[in-house]
This record gives C-alpha cells, structure tokens and sequence, in this order.
C-alpha cells in the first residue's frame, strides 16, 4: 500500500481545525503521518492539536501565508503521496481509502482528485456549472479559475520536484497557479465523487480579504505563459485568458480612481493582445 502525509495548514483556525482533523482520524483507511503547519496563530491552535493525539505532527512557524505554510509541510512529509486539507474543510470517511485504491489500480498516476459538497453559511449549495470538474489533460480548464481543490487532491511527493513549491509570493490563488504548472505536465486523475466537505462564508476566507483576486491569477498566467514547457496553442490561450481577466480588472481599477494599476493593465492588454 503507499504511505499518505496529510498535510494542513492552519492560521487562527482552531474553531474549525478539530472538525477537519477528526475527519482525518476518522479515515476508513488511515493516513501514515498527519502533520499539521501552524502559520503564526494566535488562538489556542497549539492546545488543539497536542490535546487530541500524540500521533498528529504539530509545527509552529512565524506568519507566512499558506503557500509557506503548505510547503513547509511537503518538505517535511516522509510519505510517497501527500493529501491537502484546509482547516475549514473535512473529509468523508473513505475519501484517503478511495484514492489510495485506485492509486494501486492505476500506477502511473501522479494526481488524483475528487469532487466535493458545499456548504455556506451552514446550507449546502450547488456548485455552478463553471466549477465542474474534470481528468485528463485539464490544463485548458484550469486558466479560467481554480479547477481542482487543494482538499480534495493527493499528489505524489515526487511531482513537487519537478514542479516546485507553491509560490509564497501569491497572497492568494497560489493553489491555481500550481494546479497550472502541474497540469500543463501531468495528466489529472478524478474520482467523480464527493468525499470533501467545503465550507465557506466565514470572514477569514481569502476570498473576503482580497478584492480583484483575478490579478493573482494573471500573475500566474504570466508565469506559465513564460514557461518555456507550452506550446504555441496553450501559449495563446493563456495570452487569451490574461486579456479577458486584464480586461475585467481594468473596468475595477478605473472605477476606482487607481491610476498606477489602470496603466499596468492597460500595458498588459496591449502586450499580451499583441502576442
């Protein structure tokens, strides 16, 4: 059988932690290390973690974002295949048993992800038709938004050598900036099936703190349309995807008087609309 890290990240989250981690220690098929990276809290999240069991991994560092977080994780993980989990989300009890065994029915997997159930404020929601997801080569559905969710995905450790770390200079949409360089190399497995309990509406979401996401992920697009890995097709498509999101934040930016980004996005349409 393959080893498992799960890997969960967590700041100020101590309300939500001890849900996602007994949802971990409730696997049907049980993960081999549960390590979990405190990024800087200030609650009671170190008294959480020692006090359910000896077996979970705790590790402290300075505040650094969940991209630090996360990747102080995966190089600390010992096991062939790392599972993410958000602080705020949990599993169903057979979600690591599922992936696992069709890790072993199809061997030269290297990603494997699943669907998920919503929940906001306390409703369950249906995903919108944009956020279906997909296997395969997914790459062309992963430049409109985040097409895979890092609750849901277990990766072998060995992709992250090829790959790299999440960056830590992405506030936020570090996740679809990886899931961009992943896809554009591997092809994606995909369990169509919900073992991930999402939960959003809460105030600490990423979402709420940052306006204009989108100029996150134009800086990924930017990245991967560097990358000298596309081809020409994939090249102009992500020039395309940069140009539709550009184009949507300029109409913020002016509306908002901000006269320094107004430019920026002005010269990222004419660069990229050139290309």
């Amino acid at each position: 059988m393959n080893t498992v890290s799960v890997i969960i990240p967590s700041y100020n989250r101590a309300a939500h932690l001890e849900r996602a981690l007994r949802s971990v220690l409730g696997q049907t098929s049980p993960a081999d290390e549960i390590i979990v990276v405190d990024d800087g809290s200030t609650d009671n999240t170190h008294e959480l973690v020692t006090g359910i069991g000896q077996s979970i991994q705790y590790c402290y560092q300075v505040n650094k974002g969940v991209s630090a977080a996360r990747n102080r994780g995966i190089q600390q993980a010992s096991s062939q295949w790392l599972a993410f989990l958000d602080s705020d989300d949990e599993w169903l009890p057979d979600k690591l048993a599922k992936q696992q065994a069709f890790t072993q029915q199809h061997t030269s997997s290297q990603i494997i992800h699943t669907d998920e159930i919503w929940i906001r404020n306390g409703i369950r929601v249906n995903s919108m038709d944009k956020h279906r997801k997909f296997g395969g080569d997914i790459f062309m559905q992963c430049l409109p938004l985040c097409a895979i969710s890092p609750s849901s995905v277990m990766i072998k450790k060995t992709v992250f050598d090829e790959v790299g770390l999440f960056d830590e200079t992405l506030p936020a949409c570090e996740d679809y900036d990886m899931w961009l360089r992943i896809c554009q190399r591997y092809q994606v497995h995909y369990l169509d099936e919900p073992l991930v309990m999402k939960y959003g509406g809460h105030d600490d979401q990423l979402s709420r703190r940052y306006w204009g996401m989108d100029r996150f992920r134009i800086r990924a697009l930017e990245k991967i349309y560097n990358s000298a890995a596309l081809n020409d097709v994939r090249r102009q498509a992500v020039a395309e995807t940069i140009c539709n999101k550009a184009g949507v934040y300029l109409k913020g930016a002016m509306k908002r008087n901000k006269t320094g980004e107004t430019m920026h996005y002005q010269a990222l349409l004419k660069h990229y609309g050139n290309s």
